[in-house]
């Protein structure tokens, strides 16, 4: 029986095969309709620029692309290794056209800040209406380039560490997927991207910090931190500071101006006194704004 695969029209479908121990041998794909070999090894043998084979760095995950997919493309598709007898395994991939607003959202802001050693959850709702439970297909999960779940199809498997990576997904009302980073490292920080198959995509950029970054970080239960308003504090201490300024150079100006020189020296002395008084009680205002926004 064919593993069932779903794509979204216009998007890349992507379909793995996963061998173990391969050896010397060779993985291949065959679209069943015509027999065509579209690839054997890391090799493609169509004209159709589209399809392209991507491996990972032990061999073991094979994954053929499809890239902007059409109801054409939907069928058989045979992914064989040359060992004798020859094994494979089947997959149909479906190609389907789904309403404009499908689409993924992830809960929370696009740029979240983490400490290292922090957990991390990211929890993708995907939204389409008119859509049964059995159009809906799998979610996938990557950084960068790179699918994180439910397989990895990447040249450098060092990079991403599965054994701290896991992927959960539910079918209730909506279709919801979380995935969640333990004991996150700097090696984590990227743009994450949940991938419905038949809707929309979002992503978010996870940024993974030895300590607390200048934008202000806050604790979201098990999840880890996520970034507070930090833009609008620091636009208010600048405009502090530049407040102060004016208003120094504006008194020191009025001062030389209206005074004689008689009275310079004097003026100024006592200008000295209350800018220093002002500038202590700024200097106050600043550290409680800051902490006001810097606060974890």
């Amino acid at each position: 029986m064919p593993r069932n695969i779903t794509a979204r029209t216009g998007h890349t479908a992507a379909i793995n095969c996963r061998v173990e121990n391969l050896g010397d041998k060779s993985v291949s794909w065959i679209r069943k309709r015509d027999l065509h070999i579209l690839t054997a090894g890391i090799l493609t043998y169509t004209s159709d620029e589209r399809f392209k084979v991507v491996r990972t760095a032990d061999s073991k995950d094979w994954t053929l692309h499809v890239k902007y997919a059409q109801p054409r493309d939907s069928g058989i598709y045979e992914c064989q290794v040359n060992t004798e007898p020859k094994i494979s395994m089947a997959f149909r991939l479906n190609v389907i056209v789904t309403p404009p607003d499908a689409k993924a959202i992830i809960a929370g802001p696009a740029d979240l800040y983490v400490k290292v050693g922090s957990s991390v959850t990211l929890t993708c709702l995907v939204k389409q209406p008119g859509t049964t439970a059995q159009d809906i297909g799998p979610i996938y999960w990557y950084r960068g380039p790179y699918i994180l779940t439910p397989f990895v199809a990447h040249p450098n498997d060092a990079v991403i560490d599965l054994q701290r990576i896991s992927m959960e997904s539910t079918l209730a009302e909506k279709l919801q997927s979380r995935l969640r980073i333990a004991n996150a490292q700097l090696l984590d920080t990227g743009n994450y991207t949940c991938m419905p198959t038949t809707a929309e995509a979002a992503s978010v950029v996870v940024n993974v910090i030895n300590d607390e970054s200048p934008a202000a970080m806050q604790k979201s239960g098990a999840s880890g931190c996520s970034i507070r308003s930090s833009g609008s504090c620091q636009v208010l201490l600048l405009l502090l500071a530049m407040v102060v300024s004016s208003v120094v150079r504006w008194l020191i100006a009025g001062s030389t101006s209206s005074s004689s020189d008689s009275d310079s020296t004097s003026n100024l002395s006592t200008l000295h006194i209350n800018y220093s008084h002002l500038h202590s009680e700024i200097s106050e205002e600043q550290r409680a704004l800051r902490s006001a926004c810097f606060a974890s």
